[in-house]
């Protein structure tokens, strides 16, 4: 940026009524002197903006995708001013972020639910799981609980009454099959999942990983699933003429062809 603003001044000795023009269309975000940096995690969310990217485009928004493969960094790299937005989490998932670590970010509007599912490369139900087994789940707050209400759900063992999203292994009250719960990160699971007897896995690492959740998942969320993903920005940023631009470019009728015919059922549109 400093040496766009070099060469603006510079430009401004020769044409002192071209420059001011000049300095705020580079200054703009999304356009090609500044173009729009947007935070996804590697796999559907990174392919579904590829496609927002070439819509956008239309509208005169030029998107740069910056690539992530965990859940912390990207909201802080957005809370720093490294990105303009994100695109991977969900709304308990943001919440907990801005909870604990005071992050300025915002909801701008939903895009993909991923229903989570329970994976085996042994059993073809969760009811076949040995006395005993490892179960792998994700080690953040919010999936972490997710995962736990999904396997209750299908009968691994039951939680405390009206446990939800922020269930930690202590509200397990009851594990007649004695099922240990590993937490590793998110983005680790598939690569775990020969080493354990069942695993859940957030269906955006499920895919790259070659496991659709319709077809390979011995339990599957709803397709109503609460877990909704979103575009975040920086508080303050979620009325940018950008801002509304992006949202448009995503909450498209050709995004939501594109998400049905490529993945199949697996991701589902949340507009």
């Amino acid at each position: 940026m400093s040496f766009n603003r070099r060469a603006l001044l510079g430009a401004s000795l020769t044409l002192p009524f071209a420059a001011p023009a000049a300095f705020a269309q580079a200054a703009e975000i999304g356009t090609t002197a500044r173009p729009l940096r947007i935070g996804a995690t590697a796999g559907p969310h990174s392919q579904v903006m590829e496609k927002v990217q070439e819509i956008a485009a239309r509208d005169g928004l030029v998107i740069r995708i910056v690539p992530f493969t965990d859940y912390i960094t990207p909201n802080a790299a957005l809370a720093a001013g490294d990105l303009d937005a994100n695109s991977y989490q969900h709304q308990p998932f943001l919440d907990q972020a801005v909870k604990d670590r005071g992050l300025p970010l915002v909801a701008l509007g939903k895009t993909l639910i991923f229903p989570m599912g329970v994976y085996s490369r042994k059993h073809k139900t969760i009811a076949d799981i040995p006395n005993g087994s490892r179960v792998a789940i994700p080690n953040d707050p919010t999936n972490g609980g997710r995962a736990l209400v999904l396997l209750a759900a299908h009968g691994a063992f039951k939680l405390r009454e009206g446990a939800d999203f922020r269930a930690t292994v202590a509200d397990v009250t009851e594990n007649p099959k004695r099922i240990r719960i590993v937490e590793l990160e998110a983005a680790q699971i598939p690569r775990a999942l020969d080493e354990v007897e069942a695993a859940a896995i957030n269906t955006n690492f499920a895919i790259p990983a070659g496991l659709n959740p319709v077809r390979d998942a011995i339990a599957i969320e709803s397709a109503d699933s609460p877990y909704a993903n979103l575009i975040v920005v920086k508080r303050g940023d979620e009325n940018a003429p950008w801002a509304k631009k992006l949202l448009a470019a995503y909450q498209n009728d050709e995004i939501k062809t594109f998400v049905r015919e490529t993945f199949q059922g697996s991701v589902v549109p949340a507009f």
